[in-house]
């Protein structure tokens, strides 16, 4: 029975994971190459940056909340992640068919954005309920675990392939293996045989439907800390991504195969992350982990604005912060999202998750332009000190949440169960 037979040895999950980091490794080249074609071939200022950048995240806020409430009416959620895969990928081909033929611009890329980003809204809101038709419940915190290592992986090796293919091709060519990569995830889906067995509840208005999505997340407190921790981090993370390659090339003076080394450190500590969260969580419990985990976020905006000197110091103080956060969001992600599947009534999956994404990715999109905003009216360093202010009060969401009971109760337990126990 599925039940009984590890993850590595399940076919279906396999396939899913094969299929998650094929993507991966291709998305980490269109991180690079996408702002690099915006910056070194079309000459984009820092406010079109942030348009780049909040482009990727507005469909969250757009069409984040229905999808999640058709997610939970559907029967079937594999063709519609086959079906993601396969628009994105187009999508991605038409840049460097673009600069071939001479119409590339940054309009042209910033609709590309928002047609992928669409498909990554669809995909995530379909792709979280459908996780429970591959994996067993007892199995779901280890598979979220090594869905996270896949991420840290690719942002691991990515930067280095990203940064060969666009000294090899130019960076918009170097687009072409993100779109193969999406053929190659739809395929691998294609692929999985586990049967959906999820039968949708009659259907209401789709608009109270939305409603029980957003009320059941509301509601539940610790849920409701975990959106709003995530929330704030990824507002600040956004607004410094959209200004960070101007900035590390403009002010710290980074090379450009230099300018992904904060990928290969988060990578690196998402690896390491990715094996430990699960030990983390069995010792210490759930609670513990996230309230530990969110004392570390501000690391890496505080070390990227502060950073300075020579290209040696500089990167490896990116380096270095970038793997200490790296453990803490990857042990916070596998947490969070384990929490948020126990704690959603099953018929919810869809909708909650819809919401959780609806706020936390949703915000991005007001975060690229906040980078945009402020890298233009007061410069890009300031910019970076205004990220770092903001990602010190992800600590408060949570340490002033229920999960501070949590994780003290769990103490408490485990001291009194050490005290009652016989001596030897």
């Amino acid at each position: 029975m599925l039940q009984t037979i590890p993850l590595r040895r399940q076919r279906d999950y396999r396939l899913l994971w094969s299929a998650r980091a094929v993507t991966e490794a291709g998305s980490e080249v269109s991180r690079l190459a996408v702002p690099l074609t915006a910056v070194t071939m079309l000459g984009a200022s820092p406010l079109q940056m942030g348009f780049l950048t909040a482009a990727a995240s507005l469909p969250f806020l757009l069409v984040g909340l229905p999808v999640g409430a058709i997610a939970d009416r559907l029967a079937r959620r594999r063709p519609v992640l086959i079906g993601c895969e396969l628009v994105a990928g187009t999508a991605i081909a038409t840049v460097p068919l673009a600069w071939l033929a001479g119409w590339l611009s940054v309009t042209w890329l910033i609709t590309v954005a928002l047609v992928v980003g669409t498909c990554t809204v669809v995909f995530r809101n379909f792709s979280t309920p459908y996780l429970t038709s591959v994996v067993a419940e007892h199995q779901r915190t280890a598979a979220l675990a090594g869905f996270q290592s896949v991420h840290a992986v690719a942002q691991l090796g990515g930067p280095g392939l990203a940064g060969l293919l666009v000294a090899v091709l130019t960076a918009p060519l170097a687009l072409f293996v993100d779109a193969v990569s999406f053929l190659a995830s739809a395929v691998l889906l294609r692929s999985i045989r586990a049967r959906e067995t999820h039968r949708p509840a009659e259907p209401r208005p789709l608009s109270r439907e939305i409603a029980d999505g957003v009320r059941t997340l509301v509601r539940h407190p610790v849920l409701r800390a975990l959106t709003l921790a995530g929330m704030t981090v990824n507002l600040f993370g956004a607004a410094q991504l959209a200004v960070y390659v101007l900035y590390a090339v403009t002010v710290l003076g980074l090379p450009g195969w230099l300018v992904g080394v904060s990928t290969v450190g988060f990578g690196l500590g998402g690896l390491l992350g990715a094996v430990v969260a699960p030990r983390l969580d069995r010792r210490f419990g759930g609670s513990r982990v996230l309230l530990g985990s969110v004392l570390f976020f501000p690391v890496p905006f505080v070390a990227m604005a502060s950073a300075g000197g020579p290209v040696w110091l500089v990167a490896g103080t990116i380096v270095v912060s970038e793997v200490v956060v790296g453990v803490a969001v990857v042990c916070f992600s596998v947490c969070s999202a384990a929490a948020t599947l126990r704690e959603t009534p099953e018929g919810f999956i869809g909708r909650v998750n819809a919401s959780i994404n609806f706020a936390t990715q949703g915000v991005m999109a007001l975060g690229g332009v906040l980078g945009g905003v402020v890298g233009e009216l007061f410069g890009l360093r300031p910019a970076m000190w205004v990220c770092a202010a903001g990602a010190v009060l992800t600590i408060p969401c949570l340490w002033l949440s229920p999960l501070t009971r949590q994780a003290g109760a769990r103490r408490a337990g485990e001291a009194g169960s050490t005290s009652t126990a016989p001596r030897p």
